[in-house]
């Protein structure tokens, strides 16, 4: 699963990637299916790069599971539901949130 995040208005992107990182990130893993279910958790964070265009988003996730019923027992799991998914709103603009559940297709590498 690869989601991209934009931080919710009035909010600086420094402030977004402190609340992501030490916030968000410890209560997500807080959970134990979280442990039990994810494979793979990667943040990317832009960085200034001259000659691109500002990014569109303030932060990539990609999250890897075993099958898509794993995924399905994290996000649905009532956990979840009631202590990490709420908190969405405190550091997310919601309405530009972008979600693709994918299959990886390694090209090099």
């Amino acid at each position: 699963m690869v989601i991209t995040l934009k931080r919710r208005e009035g909010m600086t992107h420094d402030e977004f990637t402190h609340y992501q990182r030490n916030i968000h990130r410890p209560l997500l893993m807080s959970i134990p299916e979280a442990k039990q279910y994810i494979r793979r958790f990667v943040v990317s964070y832009p960085v200034p790069a001259p000659n691109y265009p500002e990014p569109d988003y303030d932060s990539v996730v990609e999250a890897w599971f075993d099958t898509m019923d794993d995924l399905n027992a994290l996000y649905f799991c009532e956990n979840f539901l009631k202590t990490v998914d709420p908190d969405h709103e405190n550091f997310i603009d919601l309405n530009t949130f972008g979600r693709i559940i994918s299959e990886e297709e390694v090209v090099v590498g």
